[in-house]
């Protein structure tokens, strides 16, 4: 049984409503059945495309303070050194997984701790890959201290296709290491901004696996 996102109920019931609507129409006063038939099948398919966005699949987190684990689904498409300028102001290391539109697009937190920073930025819709788009486009920016006094950052960065951000991180909160953080719509890119002496696990091209999968180890 497929599980679905909190943020897509209302979205899928929407759909079906229009989709059912248009079928109604076109049974209705086209007597052609080929063209029925093909106005019938498109409309399951858009239907399950848009499902599958939405899909909210178990994920079972070993939870380990010294362990940061992918906070979603996706291909590693950067590990960098950066001057990160809006909170810690001093370099840091960066990894960044683009979630393609067949990705599940739940975000969850990277570690668990207390949430000492969370920010929403208007912003552009460049493609989730450009180089800037972390700094240029519409993202949440969230820190997370760590137990052992740690802080981690995760951004949420719309693409080309994403329109809306959700981040349910406030500041003060504490966060549970594989607990949902938010949801982006359509496409987008996440990074994880780590200190410069973090040990990471993954490289650029490897598939992660939100949830369960560590990019990373803290000293």
């Amino acid at each position: 049984m497929i599980r679905i996102h909190t943020e897509g109920r209302k979205i899928l019931f929407g759909f079906l409503i229009a989709l059912a609507l248009i079928n109604i129409v076109v049974f209705t006063t086209v007597e052609n059945e080929l063209v029925q038939n093909i106005v019938l099948i498109a409309s399951i398919v858009i239907y399950l495309l848009v499902l599958q966005f939405f899909r909210n699949p178990k994920r079972f987190t070993q939870i380990d303070e010294n362990a940061v684990i992918a906070p979603a689904d996706g291909r590693i498409v950067a590990i960098e050194e950066i001057e990160e300028p809006e909170f810690f102001k001093d370099k840091r290391l960066q990894i960044s997984i683009f979630m393609s539109p067949v990705n599940v697009h739940v975000n969850r937190y990277p570690v668990s701790g207390e949430i000492k920073y969370a920010k929403y930025h208007p912003g552009a819709y460049l493609v989730a890959w450009h180089p800037k788009s972390s700094t240029l486009n519409e993202r949440t920016t969230v820190v997370v201290e760590t137990k052992s006094g740690t802080s981690v950052m995760y951004k949420q960065i719309a693409g080309l296709v994403a329109r809306k951000i959700v981040m349910y991180a406030k500041a003060g909160m504490q966060a549970i290491q594989g607990k949902d953080s938010g949801f982006i719509k359509f496409g987008s890119r996440v990074d994880v901004v780590l200190p410069l002496d973090a040990n990471v696990l993954v490289k650029v091209g490897d598939k992660a696996r939100g949830g369960e999968q560590v990019l990373a180890e803290l000293k």
